[in-house]
């Protein structure tokens, strides 16, 4: 639910909230973000509010949309969201896989050059 008397204006309040929740994985699984109907009705907001709120995301890189239609995660949403809530173990896990990768590349292209 939105403080409307808070220091954070109503839209930042929602949106921070579904980046959280983004950083959690609680969308990995659909793949998209709740409705601007369902964002109106949880978080008891505006259709205003709830748009800007997607709108926030949207230039936050964590989701896209068109017109008429779901807005889904983008790519990598779960680690910029994790970012962007200061979720730094996650980010260790993700640079530690990152790692594990560039050294399998690393190998693989050693392996190549030797041939």
């Amino acid at each position: 639910m939105v403080e409307w008397t808070g220091e954070k204006s109503a839209y930042r309040q929602v949106a921070d909230d579904l980046c959280a929740r983004i950083a959690a994985g609680e969308f990995a699984s659909s793949g998209r973000i709740p409705s601007l109907a369902a964002i109106r009705t949880e978080y008891e907001v505006t259709q205003t509010v709830a748009r800007a709120a997607v709108t926030h995301l949207k230039e936050a890189g964590l989701v896209v949309s068109h017109q008429g239609k779901a807005a889904f995660l983008a790519p990598e949403a779960a680690t910029k969201a994790g970012a962007m809530t200061g979720d730094t173990e996650g980010l260790r896990r993700e640079l530690a896989e990152v790692r594990e990768e560039l050294r399998a590349l690393v190998a693989r292209v050693a392996e190549l050059e030797a041939k």
